[in-house]
């Protein structure tokens, strides 16, 4: 049997139903990263769709980085909360796109889901900055999590980091960067995580990754992260995880991915080295989904699985 959309998410593409809409791509030349940029910011703007959150606020504060620059990081907590766990989030936007504040209605829907407070990551975006900045940027976030932990009412040991798309690789670089300088991480949360810049490309995929988040795109990507920094440089390393010799020691991992993304290949073959490595490492390949599928669905019964999946993983830090 061939590989077909889930008939939910084809009908939600094809008539733009949902909360957060549905993609409908303008011509793009692969290379063009301004163009990519705007494509992504439109369609990540839909989530402005998704209902508001009660019971849940935000305040943003700025974190120094090794590099001396400051990032914006946004923390996002319910009005009442106990000490225990919390998440550290890094945005999609295939590292040249996205920000705190286009992801603001999913992470304020994250929050309200699971009552556990986030710290969304404004990391620099490409191009314009080496290779693995962005991962650097969110190791000095998650350094000051840990450092404001007690007057967070959170526990160091319970802090896990979360991300989709590009943001999930961030989170995979991020544990690794963490296990090298001994900041504590309970968990890496990788969803559809965007990990190695030397896929090969699988036509079965064509109508699907057409659809939401194409080869075009992740070369485009690829290239526009990598073009600053010599390709023998460790930082290469840093931001392409699939490029990490070794995997021992990280965090356990809890990866999902659509059986039509093109990630899929990359995020399998990231898993068997995770348990290759030893560490205990959660996969969901999910038959007929495509990349971005668990945004598509918010709100539709036929995502509620997917929302249950991630408060139990959030819940289980």
């Amino acid at each position: 049997m061939a590989l077909t959309l889930h008939d939910r998410i084809r009908a939600i593409i094809g008539s733009g139903a949902g909360p957060t809409g549905s993609p409908h791509f303008p011509a793009f030349a692969a290379g063009d990263v301004q163009t990519l940029r705007a494509i992504l910011d439109d369609g990540l703007a839909q989530m402005s769709g998704l209902p508001d959150v009660p019971g849940v606020t935000a305040a943003d504060t700025f974190v120094d980085t090794t590099d001396h620059a400051r990032i914006r990081v946004r923390w996002t907590s319910p009005t009442v909360t106990n000490p225990g766990p919390a998440v550290l989030y890094l945005h999609g936007g295939a590292m040249v796109a996205g920000s705190v504040d286009l992801y603001d209605p999913l992470v304020r829907t994250y929050v309200g889901w699971t009552r556990v407070p986030f710290l969304s990551v404004d990391y620099r975006i490409s191009p314009g900055v080496r290779a693995g900045t962005a991962a650097f940027d969110a190791l000095a976030a998650l350094e000051w999590l840990v450092a404001q932990a007690p007057a967070l009412g959170v526990d160091p040991n319970r802090i896990a980091v979360m991300g989709d798309s590009a943001g999930g690789g961030i989170a995979a670089a991020l544990a690794v960067l963490a296990r090298d300088r001994g900041v504590p991480l309970a968990r890496q949360i990788l969803i559809y995580p965007m990990l190695d810049d030397r896929a090969t490309p699988d036509p079965h995929l064509a109508a699907a990754a057409e659809a939401m988040f194409s080869y075009e795109f992740e070369r485009t990507a690829w290239a526009a992260v990598l073009s600053e920094t010599p390709p023998d440089a460790p930082e290469v390393a840093v931001a392409v995880p699939a490029r990490t010799a070794d995997l021992t020691d990280v965090a356990p991992a809890y990866i999902e991915v659509g059986e039509l993304d093109i990630f899929r290949d990359s995020n399998v073959a990231y898993a068997n080295r995770l348990w290759r490595a030893g560490v205990s490492t959660e996969l969901h390949v999910h038959p007929g989904y495509p990349h971005a599928f668990d945004i598509l669905l918010m709100g539709d019964p036929a995502g509620r699985r997917h929302q249950d999946e991630k408060i139990r993983i959030i819940h289980e830090i």
